[in-house]
């Protein structure tokens, strides 16, 4: 007889799906929020910062653009409680995020704010801006409607891989799937459910980021 699908074991589990699900959406808006935050921090750092810190922004990007996210993980959460700093699995999986999202909106923005003419600068200096002043008011906002698109990929990116912080028990949607495959022995039909919510949060997350966008850079019409 050939394998037989069996989902009957859903309305038993729902409770643990939803619980891994709301674990990964709070890792997702956490790490969101916080890593654009640094990446925008280390983007102005990079662009118009002191010449002491870049060197630091660029070690630390290169860092984390060249070794595996599992591998930052596993550092963050074995790592550093060898130097005093204790965290627990959700808190070592929250700073992973913010990290390895610095890293890659960092280079992103850097690439809107490079993209932006000169002439906005000098505007911001004429107006007796501070660099700060300038890159807020003046820079900020036009390259970020730049890099937008790609800023939202790759936050979505960064969703998709926080499938691996289950490895550290952290309970998100990944770790749930296991924990119910390892009970109801449907270790097919289970990972078909979790990467159809995978999928349909990751399409949730692309129009979420898609509307945060329309509102922070609404389209100018172009004079009659």
């Amino acid at each position: 007889m050939g394998y037989r699908l069996d989902f009957g074991w859903i309305p038993q589990y729902w409770p643990v799906l939803v619980s891994g699900i709301g674990v990964t959406i709070y890792l997702i808006a956490a790490g969101a929020a916080a890593g654009c935050l640094l990446g925008m921090v280390c983007a102005w750092t990079r662009a118009l910062g002191p010449a002491w810190a870049r060197p630091v922004v660029v070690a630390y990007v290169e860092m984390i653009r060249n070794t595996p996210f599992m591998v930052q993980l596993f550092f963050i959460f074995f790592g550093l409680p060898s130097l005093g700093l204790q965290m627990t699995e959700l808190q070592a999986a929250t700073l992973a995020m913010i990290v390895n999202l610095g890293a890659y909106s960092c280079e992103i923005i850097r690439a809107g704010i490079e993209a932006t003419p000169r002439g906005q600068f000098e505007a911001g200096a004429s107006l007796a801006m501070s660099r700060f002043q300038t890159f807020r008011y003046v820079v900020l906002v036009p390259a970020l409607q730049r890099i937008w698109p790609a800023l939202s990929s790759q936050i979505v990116i960064v969703m998709l891989g926080s499938a691996v912080v289950s490895q550290i028990a952290a309970e998100d949607l990944s770790y749930a799937a296991n924990f119910i495959q390892s009970r109801n022995f449907r270790a097919f039909e289970t990972y078909i459910v979790s990467t159809l919510i995978y999928l349909l949060l990751a399409i949730l997350l692309r129009q979420v980021l898609a509307w945060v966008g329309r509102a922070l850079f609404p389209k100018r019409r172009s004079a009659r």
